[in-house]
């Protein structure tokens, strides 16, 4: 059994619209997002041994803002990548670490979350994350794998799935509480 996160950026700046995609940062919003999501990982208790992350800056700056005691590889495959990109990254990986965390973008998060959850695991959490898998949020997957060389679609189940505005309201869509 593999483990797997997945935390997508917090919510982007975009003040400077000058800015290349790769350089934007993060708004107050996401600042405060990251932190909150950070200390909800922490809190949810799994040891995380490693973490591949897109180099862009709202990424790194979302770790910061987390202050997650994991060790990154930043890794420029990962920028923007799509859900078969990911898989590759994830059957390269070695040592064989228990968990894993993914940090990145959408919409190859929610796309790599959606391929791995086997048919015969499509509950409430499937649908969640389905529905919409927002900035800062963060998603785990058991794999049902031995190796990561054998992860591939179907192969895990959603475990847990957060975002922002499950913990605080006021970081929920504009407008709504």
């Amino acid at each position: 059994m593999k483990r797997l996160g997945l935390f997508r950026h917090a919510k982007s700046d975009w003040d400077d619209m000058s800015l290349r995609d790769f350089d934007r940062g993060l708004n107050a919003r996401g600042r405060r997002g990251a932190a909150l999501m950070g200390r909800h990982i922490v809190g949810y208790g799994a040891k995380w041994d490693r973490m591949l992350a897109s180099p862009a800056k709202r990424i790194r700056l979302t770790l910061e803002s987390s202050a997650l005691d994991v060790p990154v590889e930043f890794l420029d495959a990962a920028y923007l990548a799509d859900s078969t990109t990911l898989m590759g990254m994830l059957t390269a990986i070695e040592g064989e670490p228990a968990a894993v965390m993914l940090a990145g973008h959408n919409p190859g998060l929610q796309d790599l979350a959606i391929d791995l959850v086997g048919a015969n695991h499509e509950d409430a959490l499937f649908s969640e994350v389905l529905a919409k898998f927002p900035t800062a949020g963060f998603a785990v997957l058991d794999l049902a794998i031995d190796s990561w060389a054998d992860c591939t679609p179907g192969c895990g189940r959603i475990v847990h799935f957060a975002r922002p505005r499950d913990l605080d309201p006021e970081l929920g869509p504009l407008g709504v509480n």
